[in-house]
């Protein structure tokens, strides 16, 4: 399949004849999306008396090496455990938008994941939680660019196959905890390696979503969403993948295990319910929920941040297959 059919390119040629310079750099903005803001690592474990936790470093598939926290449950004495990522731009302590310019520009809010690692291990679940390539503290890959899956997909896979061949976690219960661009990563990674997660118990999936809906949204707020094609051509011209590529879509029906889904119903980033439906309707699973955030539009400050401060449903979740 062409990656950007010929009528698409043709009509992103003449576009470029006729666009002005200030709408033009409004499109080479918005596909520099793709070009991750590195999130620092504002909190720890300890800022919630955690204890027994440790930093690993573990390969990607390809090799690129991927900067993680593993934290054992309350007690020490749990045979679960929770696989955890982040979306982009985040790591694996959240979003520090709290901190002011650069991260503010995207939200100026502070997204805590180590929050939700405390409900985790204080419900009894070991958590290993990870630096997607080119965020946080992971290295470099794919010359700084995300695929919003199409290559971060090895990194969920490095990570699974690193509890597989670990003498104490090969023997735990595993769920995965996918968010975003991790959990378009993490569908893929199960489209290609089904082998590899056939043994997981169960998927927490919240705010997945194709680049096409958040291009769509933000380009028609900038007043260019007319130049949806121009953005594909440059983000070709970046050496990154097109907005149609970049969707959990493409992989949804691989995914076989149960699944929570976990949605801002009237999300400002999206406008468009209907992919998160669509994306639902196409997983594999027969058992999936469906949970929509209502009562807000804000993606970063009440949609990622949900589980933190509202846990009951992701534990219920959790502790109905992870038994």
């Amino acid at each position: 399949m062409s990656r950007m059919p010929k009528e698409r390119m043709d009509k992103a040629l003449e576009q470029l004849k006729t666009i002005s310079g200030e709408d033009f750099a409004k499109v080479k903005g918005l596909a520099n999306i793709v070009r991750p803001l590195r999130s620092v690592l504002f909190k720890t474990p300890d800022d919630y008396g955690m204890t027994g936790w440790n930093d690993l470093v573990i390969p990607s598939d390809d090799g690129i090496p991927l900067e993680a926290w593993y934290i054992p449950a309350k007690g020490g004495k749990s045979d679960k455990l929770v696989i955890f990522n982040h979306a982009l731009p985040m790591c694996r302590a959240g979003f520090p938008g709290h901190l002011g310019e650069p991260w503010s520009l995207y939200d100026g809010v502070e997204i805590d994941f180590v929050i939700q690692y405390k409900h985790l291990t204080d419900a009894g679940y070991n958590v290993l939680t990870y630096d997607i390539r080119n965020h946080g503290n992971s290295s470099a890959a794919n010359g700084g660019l995300s695929g919003i899956g199409q290559w971060e997909w090895r990194d969920c896979v490095g990570v699974k196959k690193y509890v597989d061949s670990h003498p104490t976690l090969s023997k735990m219960k595993v769920a995965l905890y996918s968010q975003c661009m991790g959990g378009n990563s993490q569908y893929h990674a199960i489209h290609r390696r089904s082998e590899l997660f056939a043994n997981v118990r169960c998927m927490v999936s919240p705010m997945v979503v194709s680049m096409a809906a958040i291009y769509d949204a933000f380009s028609e707020l900038q007043g260019v969403r007319q130049y949806q094609e121009l953005i594909d051509l440059e983000l070709l011209k970046m050496g990154a993948f097109v907005a149609a590529e970049m969707t959990p879509h493409l992989w949804a029906a691989s995914v076989t295990m149960p699944v929570l889904m976990v949605q801002v119903l009237k999300d400002a980033w999206t406008r468009n319910p209907e992919d998160a439906q669509k994306t639902f309707d196409l997983l594999g699973s027969k058992e999936k929920e469906l949970f929509w955030i209502e009562g807000t539009t804000k993606r970063f400050k009440d949609g990622y941040n949900h589980f933190g401060r509202h846990p009951e449903n992701v534990l219920r979740f959790l502790a109905k297959h992870m038994q």
